[in-house]
């Protein structure tokens, strides 16, 4: 099992050191705004997916012996060389790795491990320490190192109703972004810009109250960047059939935007629950056939209009599960996990 320190990792997974799987990534994140900005899509595969499960150590015997019931029989793996193989779900997956386009990192986890699912996530998108306490996310932190004053939240969007810890920095957040329609609807009702327009009309001097302020600042970058996500929304409508699953509509979304010109520099969505403690094989199955699936069609999306080699997609979980099965035949909560990177870019 590797153990990476936090800090160290996420350095590697958000491109501050990944110079050896992807050249001059950063270089590119951090101009402003490119005609073809590069873009990092993060996947939080939510609930704590199974690794052992994703990942298949199949030529280990003591696997089966700890999984006589959930243990992927070793036909149905899909070999990636003489001792793992991906799950028999991720048939796409098998097929991004055999060309190059995938690699992943096993084993990857955080010293002292917490196997609370808030508390752990916690974690992992503040790239804190599993004893200290952080308010801000890793991105919302590059966020405001790199983009501070020079750009708007759309930057960092979230395909959610609300915005995860990760994509929250001290001056410089992200936004979420459920629908970029509904958004738009939303932000132009006649109610929200008549109190805005009546506080800027009003304020002569900075209001007293910081508070106030900061929910009239978020309010005037929500606006503006709901009308520039929307009209970008627009301009770029894909040929593809995308799954009709939240994960499918997600990654068209991002792919629509990604092709349009946007300026957005990191995507984040999630796809769970991966929290197989009963009967976990067909719930696994479903959600990394999901996984996949989508993986598949917006990989193609993006060679289609020549922005594979300019993007990297990202998963990663909260915790891994225990090596034994329960007596539900599932698995309870454990520490390291493995990731995927995909990418045009990488070097196998």
């Amino acid at each position: 099992m590797t153990i990476i320190h936090r800090r160290k990792f996420l350095q590697i997974g958000s491109l501050a050191s990944a110079s050896f799987m992807v050249p001059k990534f950063l270089k590119a994140f951090e101009k402003q705004i490119l005609e073809k900005n590069k873009v990092l899509v993060i996947i939080q595969l939510s609930g704590g997916n199974d690794g052992l499960n994703t990942v298949i150590p199949y030529e280990n015997d003591l696997y089966y012996k700890a999984r006589q019931v959930i243990g992927i029989p070793k036909t149905k793996v899909h070999r990636m060389d003489d001792v793992q193989g991906l799950h028999p779900a991720l048939t796409s997956l098998k097929g991004l790795y055999d060309n190059g386009e995938l690699t992943l990192l096993n084993g990857v986890g955080y010293p002292n491990p917490d196997r609370s699912h808030f508390r752990s996530m916690d974690i992992w998108q503040s790239a804190s320490e599993s004893q200290e306490m952080i308010s801000t996310g890793w991105v919302g932190r590059y966020l405001d190192a790199k983009c501070n004053g020079k750009g708007r939240p759309s930057l960092a969007l979230e395909m959610d109703d609300t915005l995860s810890l990760a994509l929250k920095g001290q001056e410089q957040s992200g936004i979420a972004v459920n629908n970029p329609g509904q958004l738009y609807g939303t932000s132009n009702d006649a109610y929200f810009k008549a109190v805005l327009n009546k506080h800027v009309k009003s304020n002569a001097q900075p209001d007293t109250h910081a508070a106030a302020d900061y929910l009239y600042k978020t309010m005037a970058e929500t606006l503006s960047s709901a009308d520039y996500i929307y009209k970008h929304s627009k301009i770029y409508k894909t040929k593809l059939t995308y799954p009709n699953t939240g994960i499918g509509k997600d990654l068209k979304t991002i792919a629509e935007l990604i092709q349009s010109g946007i300026d957005t520099q990191v995507y984040y969505l999630s796809l769970g629950s991966f929290d197989t403690h009963v009967n976990q094989q067909g719930q696994q199955a479903n959600l990394l056939k999901q996984l996949d699936a989508a993986v598949d069609v917006f990989v193609k999306d993006l060679k289609a209009n020549d922005r594979f080699k300019d993007t990297l997609l990202m998963t990663f979980s909260e915790f891994g599960r225990r090596v034994a099965q329960n007596a539900s035949d599932g698995t309870d909560h454990g520490t390291a996990n493995c990731m995927f990177m995909v990418s045009g870019g990488l070097k196998k």
